[in-house]
């Protein structure tokens, strides 16, 4: 029984970056642990995912000691369990996995990047990043980016070797459950209950934003975006997600805009994303970096109008004037100009989410995803 190792910074990743993945593994005859850090989703991964946990100590910030500490737990963790694969996901646990994965003997290490934060970068801290991210590939044997854009990326700045990379189908780290995101799945109580969190007028136009309240998920430009623009009094805008004032701080004048604005709403967190997204008139997902986001799919699959902005991996998805609307990273004019566009010409936005939702069924389905990973470690097990 060939044995799995997935390993995330956080466990939050776990739930919802590769949910279903782990199981799916150990459904066709694997041995799979999961490791992270501690945090509260982890006796509801392990009940969905049907595998065992545990906890490395993993920090999302720059913490030279408790990484070394984590390098050395990991070691001892793989020397023990003596795994045939080792695939990581999110940075830390990519640069930590990767290095003692290789460190203890592991013949498949897998990372997949779904995201560079060096990209956004500057200064000194870009520099370190980037060394990061380097050091991360260069420990594994492959390294999966989950878009096609990440993929150029990584070889024009020299990062890692082409023979190294690898890009599955069309990208996405683990496509879309097309099982919970279709509009004929939703539970009234669920839509009642995310309908009295908005409270919404009779005529009320839903602009809905889903990700962590930070800076380079282009809060801010969207704040001010729509409270300049000339619906703001026949709209309301919902921010759903938490918000990370110790990692990517957004201004203390932008949280107090949102805080006092009567027409804007936010939620920390809910496990009934569809049901917002039901609610909802457009997406818009205004992020400074990605990989290959999983919202855009979800919106998708939910056939709800998006505006992002035009960056690696939106941009793969999202194909101006057919699948939705694009707007030049942090250019606040055009973004508002994009949400009054899509207010006017709700017909238009429709037809691009009906464009979109066939490209996401055709393409995306989280069940060919799982399938494709299954077969690239079969592959790699047969080759060792």
């Amino acid at each position: 029984m060939p044995k799995l190792i997935r390993i995330t910074t956080v466990p939050l990743s776990l739930k919802l970056l590769l949910s279903g993945q782990m199981k799916y593994m150990k459904d066709h005859g694997w041995e799979v642990l999961m490791v992270s850090a501690d945090g509260r989703e982890i006796a509801q991964v392990v009940k969905k995912e049907e595998v065992d946990h545990f906890i490395v100590p993993f920090t999302r910030k720059i913490t030279p000691i408790q990484d070394l500490k984590c390098l050395f737990k990991l070691y001892k963790l793989f020397k023990r369990e003596k795994p045939d694969i080792v695939h990581t996901h999110t940075p830390k646990a990519g640069l930590l996995g990767m290095i003692a994965a290789n460190l203890a003997g592991v013949k498949i290490r897998i990372h997949t990047i779904a995201g560079i934060p060096a990209m956004v970068a500057e200064g000194k801290k870009k520099g370190i990043l980037e060394l990061a991210e380097k050091w991360t590939y260069a420990n594994a044997t492959e390294v999966w980016p989950n878009s096609n854009g990440l993929y150029k990326y990584v070889l024009e700045k020299g990062l890692c070797p082409e023979k190294n990379l690898k890009l599955l189908g069309r990208g996405s780290s683990n496509g879309v459950d097309l099982t919970k995101f279709n509009r004929n799945a939703l539970k009234e109580n669920h839509l009642v209950a995310a309908t009295m969190r908005i409270m919404p007028g009779e005529e009320d136009f839903i602009i809905l934003a889903i990700g962590r309240l930070v800076k380079d998920k282009g809060v801010e430009e969207l704040v001010r975006a729509f409270l300049n623009s000339k619906i703001v009094n026949k709209s309301k805008l919902v921010l759903l997600g938490a918000y990370e004032q110790d990692l990517d701080p957004i201004s203390p004048e932008i949280i107090q805009m949102i805080q006092d604005h009567p027409r804007i709403v936010q939620i920390d967190w809910t496990d009934h994303v569809p049901h917002y997204m039901a609610i909802a008139d457009i997406l818009v997902h205004p992020s400074h970096r990605e990989g290959f986001p999983n919202v855009l799919l979800e919106a998708g699959a939910m056939q709800l109008p998006v505006i992002c902005s035009d960056i690696i991996g939106n941009n793969e998805l999202i194909k101006q004037q057919k699948t939705g609307l694009l707007f030049p990273v942090k250019d606040e004019e055009i973004l508002k100009e994009a949400i009054e566009f899509a207010f006017v010409k709700r017909d238009k936005m429709a037809q691009y989410a009906d464009n979109l939702y066939q490209e996401v069924v055709d393409n995306f389905d989280r069940k060919k995803i799982h399938t494709a990973i299954f077969a690239q470690y079969q592959r790699l097990i047969q080759m060792v």
